[in-house]
């Protein structure tokens, strides 16, 4: 089959459409919890364009009904591997609110109705593929929901540590992080037959502990086992600090943890991107648009945001304490060519449903395009302080003169009529930005708002805050007073959108109740967006809430752990809706 809009085939869902291939076979077969979306958004759209550019014949069944063999065997057999993901989300925080109700709307999802990804999609899958092909090729697990729970971690949602998913799913290989580097040398060296365990960006199965002698990549650190981890908060604080420390590619060391009789055997991160090697992802040709077999079943709701988008970065250096970013995309920032995002920008031109709107060019924040600390590409993250908590590290050349220029360029396009940022925005950065940060400020209020810019504050208690790794609230006083007086300008006047959090750890009924005056006289809203914390394995909120404890300081926090008091913590912002 050949795409509508260039001459380039997508991935194939059916036998019929592998027939109008020339595929007899396929090399790879990709399982996803998502609707299948040709987009640089959503990472199984990336890794199987990735691994088709590269000559490899690829085909996607996505969300296979796990109940009966109709969908899994539809493609057959693969003859390097299986690769399995959850979706985009992790699918627990896909399925369940954060305090336990079951989602009944799915954004990923045809028709919008939550009810096609199951619970623990990654193990699901994976056993579903167990089932119908027996002794088959091997199986990789990738995406957020392997790469978070791929050292034994704590589950919200049981109440208990789990073991590695890569155990639990019984599956081959588990690929973490961004996996472009790591599923690309996994096909070459089954292709090729030779071993993968050298691959970096991957975890494996080891009968032992790889010995110093034996290793290219150095001694390894054995963590503290799962039966340890399990019963031992302390020892589970010491795992997971030690496996944090060792997520910078620079650094990092190989690491192993005992599941059972076996070992999880970790190794080292993939380098991060080049500027390059990103352009060249980012402007593989997607078609923006669901599989042309799925498009009867229904709208995907995602597609509205992201179908016009650009991703100007990669990765974020903000290291906020409930946020899985920094594990999975990491904490160096690779930032696109401008060329390639003009590029990219032009290509809509030629699309039938582009209207003249980019609803958002940005990354998981959208000002840190264009900078990063020239010491962290050399000897990598520091160990000792993080980039920007608790102030903008001196390192760190804060300068928003490229994103303007980049955001000028795309406006001054024929063929666009607005281009949005949608994503939120660092105010510490602004206001550190002597030399950038009012112009890009009025920049963005002027030409790059609906209205409404977003912002994550997230609280204003300052112990709260700490804990969190977020800047003290006079930043955000001082953000204020900047948009303020910018504001009064404006032609078109801009409000705030503040995200905001209940029940993280170490937050209280009263925290609470001062956020709640805070809104009201400072900031001048009832909030909306007001989330309760949620604990997605992999990050120190997670580690706090499991432990109780501050692992910077070894203090006791107190940590709401009843679904009635968190919401209660929600409604006293919020003014009592839930």
């Amino acid at each position: 089959m050949k795409n509508e809009l260039r001459d380039t085939p997508v991935l194939p869902m059916t036998a019929e459409e592998m027939d109008r291939l020339g595929w007899e076979a396929l090399d790879v077969i990709l399982v996803s919890g998502d609707a299948y979306v040709d987009s640089p958004h959503i990472g199984v759209a990336v890794i199987g364009r990735v691994l088709l550019a590269a000559g490899y014949r690829v085909g996607i069944i996505a969300q296979p009904d796990p109940e009966s063999a109709g969908d899994i065997c539809r493609l057959g057999e693969p003859a390097l591997f299986w690769g399995v993901t959850g979706g985009c989300v992790d699918s627990m925080v896909a399925n369940y609110t954060a305090s336990g109700k079951r989602r009944r709307r799915d954004d990923m999802t045809h028709g919008g109705v939550n009810d096609r990804r199951p619970d623990r999609a990654a193990i699901v899958y994976t056993n579903l593929i167990r089932r119908h092909f027996k002794g088959t090729r091997p199986i990789v697990l990738g995406g957020i929901e392997a790469s978070l729970r791929r050292v034994s971690h704590y589950d919200a949602w049981t109440g208990r540590v789990r073991r590695s998913i890569l155990f639990d799913a019984k599956a081959d290989l588990l690929v973490y992080g961004m996996g472009e580097k790591s599923v690309l040398e996994i096909a070459a060296c089954l292709a090729e037959g030779r071993p993968v365990t050298n691959v970096r960006g991957i975890c494996t199965i080891g009968r032992e502990v790889p010995s110093g002698d034996q290793d290219p990549m150095g001694p390894c650190i054995e963590l503290p086992s799962h039966e340890e981890v399990s019963r031992d908060r302390d020892a589970f604080a010491r795992m997971f600090t030690t496996f944090y420390e060792h997520s910078d590619p620079f650094t990092a060391r190989r690491l192993c943890q005992r599941q059972d009789t076996r070992f999880l055997i970790q190794n080292p991160p993939q380098p991060p991107l080049s500027p390059e090697e990103l352009d060249r992802i980012c402007e593989l040709p997607y078609t923006r648009s669901c599989h042309p077999s799925c498009r009867k079943a229904g709208r995907v709701a995602a597609l509205d945001t992201i179908r016009f988008s650009i991703g100007t970065h990669r990765g974020c250096y903000g290291e906020c304490r409930f946020c899985a970013i920094t594990v999975h995309q990491g904490r160096h920032v690779v930032s696109r060519s401008p060329d390639s995002i003009l590029r990219e920008a032009c290509s809509f031109e030629r699309h039938p449903d582009f209207k003249g709107i980019i609803p958002d060019v940005g990354g998981p924040t959208a000002n840190m395009y264009g900078f990063e600390c020239g010491l962290k590409a050399v000897r990598g993250a520091c160990a000792d302080k993080a980039c920007l908590f608790p102030r903008v590290c001196k390192h760190l050349e804060v300068d928003h003169g490229p994103q303007i220029r980049l955001l000028r360029a795309l406006r001054a396009l024929p063929h666009v009529r607005k281009v949005f940022i949608g994503s939120g925005l660092r105010y510490d950065l602004i206001l550190h930005d002597r030399k950038h940060g009012r112009e890009y400020l009025e920049e963005v209020l002027r030409f790059h708002t609906s209205g409404q810019l977003k912002i994550a504050p997230e609280h204003v208690a300052e112990h709260v805050l700490a804990l969190m790794g977020k800047p003290g609230v006079e930043r955000l006083e001082a953000f204020l007073r900047l948009f303020d007086e910018l504001n009064r300008t404006n032609p078109q006047k801009a409000f705030l959108t503040y995200y905001l959090m209940a029940a993280h750890p170490g937050s209280s009924l009263d925290d609470m109740r001062r956020l709640s005056d805070f809104a009201g006289t400072r900031m001048k809203v009832l909030p909306e967006q007001v989330q309760i914390f949620t604990p997605t394995p992999s990050t120190f909120s997670t580690l706090m809430y499991h432990t109780g404890t501050d692992p910077f300081s070894g203090e006791e926090l107190f940590v709401e752990r009843s679904v009635r008091g968190k919401v209660l913590q929600k409604t006293t912002v919020t003014g009592g809706t839930n």
